[in-house]
């Protein structure tokens, strides 16, 4: 994850993402860099358009969060239901013994 938050860094400082330039940055940290998985993150983000990566993956939380609500109260009916069917059934369940006490 730190050689992404790397690239991301050179990104937003509006430099130039390449291999020198994140491990410099991982460096800095503190971080042991790895020659061949910096490789990979630079030939991953070729051709990539960061900007629109972020105000995707930025997007994609609101739309999963404007869900929850949705899905939650439509659930929400049906363990209503749940609970008076449980309560119906405990008091026809009292009943029966109360007609065996004086039956």
């Amino acid at each position: 994850m730190e050689y992404i938050y790397a690239a991301l860094l050179l990104h937003k400082a509006g430099k130039k993402i390449d291999e020198n330039g994140v491990k410099a940055v991982l460096t800095a940290a503190g971080v042991a860099a790895d020659e061949s998985r910096i490789k990979a993150l630079i030939a991953a983000l070729d051709g990539v358009n960061i900007e629109e990566a972020i105000s995707k993956a930025a997007a994609a939380p609101v739309a999963v969060a404007a869900a929850a609500p949705a899905a939650a109260h439509a659930a929400a009916p049906a363990k209503e239901e749940h609970k008076e069917e449980d309560k119906k059934a405990e008091e026809e369940s009292g009943m029966a013994g109360l007609g065996a006490l004086f039956g």
